[in-house]
């Protein structure tokens, strides 16, 4: 089995991105994933791999979870604790990742994960999740797919990366390879084996400023991942982008998911 090497940094330079372009997990959802769940006001709900918060401070501003907030990354928490204080709500922000997962993190009624799950020992982090999470409960892996792209960024994207970008395009294309598990295959491996998949379904128009952003919020194309050739990485992005929308907007169609793991 493939397992990507831990990196404690590895998103350091997306912070000041992540929040700002990345296409939010709608309410919606959020909403649906706690029923199907049972979640209740005051349950405790760890966000692993947090980033800067958004699943966590979506479930206390929604539905009155009790919330932390972990993640090896010190930037991407202060976003995170920045996030919570603006929608009002109190989440605990704590400094780790899932190599760190131990009794001191309480008894959790889920652990969600938005498209996080992917950097981690995926056996041995829900081994070290059975420990902790209470009867009735579950983990839940968000994801977004995008269906559609008007004009198709993404195209353009990924022979940028391999030029621009080439050892984080090969970590990229590993994971897309016969050798690496999805992650159905690791839930039904591990004692949350009973697995069901929430959609909701979206439509949105983006300019350019915001893919570019975006793009700079990806692990593989990151600031800190292109190094001296950002510049010239913006530049040729830029310039492509433009030509196929000059315009400068895109029309996305994006499913966003929830796939939730509960114990037989």
């Amino acid at each position: 089995m493939i397992t990507v090497p831990f990196e404690a940094r590895r998103f350091q330079s997306t912070a000041a991105y992540y929040l700002r372009y990345r296409i939010p997990y709608p309410d919606k959802l959020i909403t649906r994933v706690a029923e199907r769940s049972g979640l209740k006001p005051g349950d405790h709900v760890l966000d692993l791999g947090c980033g800067p918060g958004q699943l966590g401070i979506a479930f206390a501003r929604l539905q009155g979870a009790a919330v932390t907030a972990m993640d090896p990354e010190p930037e991407m928490l202060a976003e995170a604790a920045l996030g919570a204080k603006q929608a009002g709500v109190d989440i605990n922000i704590r400094q780790g990742s899932s190599y760190d997962l131990g009794p001191d993190v309480g008894r959790l009624h889920l652990c969600v994960m938005g498209r996080s799950f992917h950097w981690m020992d995926r056996p041995a982090t829900l081994q070290a999740l059975d420990k902790l999470i209470e009867p009735g409960g579950g983990v839940v892996l968000f994801h977004d797919k995008g269906i559609l792209a008007e004009p198709n960024w993404r195209g353009i994207l990924e022979p940028l990366m391999e030029t621009y970008s080439p050892e984080r395009s090969a970590e990229r294309q590993m994971r897309r390879s016969k050798e690496w598990a999805p992650h159905e295959a690791m839930l039904l491996a591990s004692p949350f084996r009973n697995l069901e998949r929430i959609g909701i379904v979206s439509e949105y128009t983006r300019d350019i400023e915001e893919i570019v952003g975006r793009i700079f919020s990806m692990s593989s194309t990151s600031p800190q991942a292109l190094g001296d050739k950002a510049a010239d990485f913006e530049a040729a992005l830029r310039a492509e982008l433009l030509a196929v929308a000059p315009d400068g907007k895109f029309r996305e169609v994006v499913e966003a998911n929830g796939l939730l793991a509960f114990r037989d």
